[in-house]
């Protein structure tokens, strides 16, 4: 691991070619179902060069020098491939993706080179996470991993939500094959949250952006998550089952009719998840019920060769219970210890039900017949939330004998509060939100004068309606009472600490639309490059806002011998209109005048393919980027654990600025690996505010002109590596690394002035695990009685959650004192876990 944290710093400051030769590699699938082809043959004709790819379809092949060849690709039971490789220079590589076609189907081959990201998004397949020891069970933990500039904020292991790039958990957009996907807004704790929509087991591959992405994603000011389905051409099944719940999934097609083709796909997926072996750890001792279950199902019909009927549908319900019984807590300095003790009475039970429903009318014809492209979708998402909780605790905050030498050590020496603090809700929440939409698009091919020049436009549009409906009631309150006297003291009236009620009820109708064109240009040996433009156009009738936001990107990619690099630089408006969280202000009560945010994206990237070793059948990448993002008509908030606080006003503007870098690849074949470094600076400016700041020692405060915002981390660093035993693959460990600094956080009811002054303790985590393959029918063909020869692969998997057992911080309970004094006493994450996972592919 040292050796490979030196090579990742080394590629990050030279950058050094390593390759000693050309090399094409790439990978091979079913152009119907989209999944990998194991076996395919290829052969460089004229030579003794030959390849095979592996069982996810994969390839490498070395590849002749500075002059034109023929790859011919084949494989039992589909069309041959034979495709014309321009020259490629000294120590280069370059990547294809091949589509073949089975031998009774009625379209063409596809080859696609696909050395330049599309729209700068990072794209990668989901075999590879699939093992990866995660806590939370839901897909988008891994993103960390693998995304630029993603982290978990305070959520840490307990939650899904990610930030990216100084932005907060809704800042963020997620597709499922082309529909948006929404989830639950009043979960405020990491132990609340259920399972996501995205199902690992469904998913083909995924595509990324932290920022600077096309016209043709929505409005948001962070990222995008694109996510495909699989298009399944066989029957395959799976399950997965360990102490935090299990999955399974079915997927299949077959002819319908008198078809010559599989006309009907299918793809079924459930999940079951329970974390109340992993809450077990918290300093909080209870009976904790945690519940999450979800059911989905993927289904597309082909009406004929052009036109595809596709359907999805989803369930979600989480159910969280807790029946808190008692909580001891220390904190402090090595001079200076504290402990927070607490006993509690009263309950908790908290429910959550999704369910989503879509449709889609797809037209694709030949695209050398016919390049236009239509879609056609309509979808209903709703959510019901109820919040109910009624919890008395009854606290001691002591200071412990710290002195190692004194005979009283660890005893309670003095009391420094007593009191109560009675937390009380009933709060529900229905939303629906409802969507109809057509995107289209058509490829224009150009006859450039020159025979090694091709040249294309690609232009797509969309327009959307929308219709919200939000139903919000809210009744809860908070009181404290320190050494017997309720707090804020008044001596006429027993007053409660915090009261909240509001009745909201909303109905809102959005319109979107977007053009944009893709131009390409690629002359063989010297460069290739890809501009695209377009505009987005959005009004939403609540506030009357409407807008029109422009956005491009630029990717080139020269073709240099010895060299493998592409560069991009994109930019643009990115506004993201309120949703109904970002309406609500503090005091419960909505401000429909509540303008969208904004800001503007400056976003340079590099990428550098390199072949490492010889024996990995993929090369290497290093991806690194560099941004700012300014901002204006910013609605302030507060993290508390994962729920997000709005102002309800355009009360704030600000900046990030930084840099991400990532390095993957198989440090050993076979198996890849992600390393992610990221640096950035988030800071902001309440309107009308003159921040304030005191340095430690210094007893005046002195003005500044920016605070940090909630989301600013200055370092982040996750790592996903993977090894297994040097004489048996099928024994493997998979580590996952996340260091990060300190968030910031600032007094409770008082953080304007003061703002975000305080900061948690850094994040730092290891979860490792080793997975032994029991069983592969395609290995092990000679042993025809073994017990699991009913699956076609097997698993498993001993985890270790939080190997370390390091104790990190989620949020704060503050404790108040008669004497206005507060105690930020740190709510801490789980602690170490270990779990056992079988996982079974049929």
């Amino acid at each position: 691991m040292i050796r490979i944290i030196t090579t990742f710093a080394i590629l990050c400051l030279f950058g050094s070619g390593l390759q000693a030769q050309s090399y094409i590699t790439g990978t091979i699938t079913d152009a119907l179902s989209d999944g990998p082809i194991d076996l395919a043959t290829l052969f460089i004709e004229k030579s003794n060069t030959a390849a095979q790819s592996d069982q996810n379809g994969e390839f490498r092949i070395e590849v002749p020098i500075g002059e034109a060849f023929n790859l011919r690709i084949s494989r039992v039971g589909y069309k041959e491939v034979i495709t014309e490789i321009s020259p490629m220079p000294n120590k280069a590589i370059r990547t294809l993706s091949i589509a073949m076609i089975p031998m009774d189907a009625g379209v063409e081959v596809i080859v696609t080179d696909t050395r330049l990201e599309e729209g700068g998004m990072i794209v990668e397949g989901v075999e590879e996470l699939k093992l990866l020891p995660t806590a939370s069970g839901n897909f988008e933990s891994v993103l960390p991993h693998i995304a630029l500039g993603a982290s978990s904020g305070t959520g840490g292991e307990l939650s899904s939500q990610y930030n990216v790039r100084g932005g907060n958990y809704d800042e963020n957009l997620v597709y499922v094959n082309d529909f948006e996907i929404y989830r639950p807004q009043l979960i405020r704790a990491g132990q609340q949250e259920g399972l996501t929509f995205p199902n690992i087991d469904m998913i083909r591959d995924l595509s990324f952006s932290s920022g600077g992405f096309e016209a043709k994603y929505g409005d948001k000011l962070s990222s995008v998550l694109d996510i495909k389905y699989k298009r399944p051409d066989s029957l395959a099944a799976s399950v997965g089952l360990s102490a935090l719940g299990g999955s399974a999934h079915l997927e299949g097609s077959f002819q319908a009719g008198k078809s010559s083709y599989q006309r009907f796909r299918y793809l079924i997926g459930a999940r079951y998840k329970t974390t109340r072996y992993l809450l077990g750890s918290l300093d909080v001792t209870g009976e904790y019920t945690p519940n999450f279950t979800d059911v989905q199902a993927y289904v597309t019909y082909d009406l004929n060769r052009e036109w595809q009927l596709g359907l999805i549908g989803n369930y979600n319900r989480s159910v969280y219970q807790f029946i808190p019984q008692s909580r001891s807590t220390a904190l402090g300095l090595i001079n200076f210890a504290l402990q927070l003790f607490t006993v509690f009475e009263g309950q908790e039970v908290d429910d959550f039900t999704t369910s989503m429903g879509g449709v889609s009318l797809t037209y694709l014809p030949d695209r050398e017949e016919n390049p236009l492209y239509l879609k056609f979708l309509a979808s209903t998402f709703q959510s019901n939330e109820n919040e109910r909780f009624d919890i008395l605790g009854f606290y001691s905050l002591r200071q412990i004998e710290s002195d190692l030498g004194s005979d009283n050590f660890g005893e309670v020496v003095a009391e420094l509060g007593t009191g109560t603090q009675h937390q009380w809700a009933r709060n529900y929440l229905t939303s629906q939100v409802t969507n109809v939409q057509h995107k289209g698009g058509i490829e224009l091919q150009l006859d450039p004068d020159k025979d090694d020049v091709t040249a294309n436009h690609f232009f797509q549009w969309s327009v959307k309606y929308q219709h919200e409906r939000i139903e919000d009631h809210i009744n809860e309150w908070e009181r404290l009472d320190s050494a017997g006297y309720s707090l804020p003291y008044d001596t006429n009236f027993v007053q409660v600490f915090y009261v909240l009620k509001s009745d909201n009820n909303l109905m809102s109708n959005r319109f979107t639309a977007f053009i944009q064109d893709t131009y390409t240009w690629k002359k063989d040996s010297v460069a290739e490059w890809r501009l695209s433009a377009g505009l987005r156009a959005a009004y939403w009738d609540l506030n009357g806002e409407a807008f029109v936001t422009p956005r491009a990107q630029v990717l080139y990619k020269p073709f240099v011998a010895g060299r493998d690099i592409s560069f991009r630089l994109s930019g643009g408006l990115y506004y993201q209109p309120p949703f109904y969280r970002e309406l609500r202000g503090l005091d419960g009560q909505v401000n429909t005048d509540v303008l969208a945010q904004k800001s503007a994206h400056v976003v340079g990237g590099f990428t550098w393919d390199f072949n490492w070793s010889k024996l990995s059948k993929k090369p290497f990448r290093f991806i690194t980027e560099i941004y700012y993002k300014k901002l204006w008509d910013l609605v302030s908030y507060d993290i508390d654990n994962v729920r997000i606080r709005y102002s309800g006003e355009n009360d704030a503007s600000g900046y990030v600025m930084g840099i991400d870098m990532r390095l993957n690849g198989e440090f050993v074949p076979g198996a890849e690996s992600w390393f992610n470094l990221s640096f950035l600076r988030a800071r902001e400016q309440l309107d009308g505010v003159q921040h304030l700041e005191r340095e430690i020692g210094e007893p005046e405060a002195s003005e500044v002109e920016d605070v940090p915002r909630p989301t600013d981390q200055l370092m982040t660093m996750s790592v996903f590596f993977q090894d297994y035993l040097p004489r048996n693959e099928n024994f493997k460990m998979h580590l996952n690394l996340t260091i990060g600094t300190g968030l910031p956080y600032g007094l409770r009811g008082n953080n304007e002035v003061y703002r975000n002054t305080y900061r948690f303790s850094p994040y730092h985590r290891v979860d490792i695990g080793f997975s032994i393959l029991l069983w592969d029918a395609i290995r092990r063909k000679a042993k025809p009685k073994h017990f699991l020869r009913f699956t076609e692969r097997t698993w498993l998997s001993l985890e270790v959650f939080n190997l370390l057992k390091v104790q990190n911080e989620a949020s704060n309970t503050w404790i108040k004192t008669i004497f206005n004094q507060q105690y930020a006493i740190p709510n801490y994450l789980t602690s170490r876990r270990i779990n056992l996972r079988l996982r079974m592919d049929f």
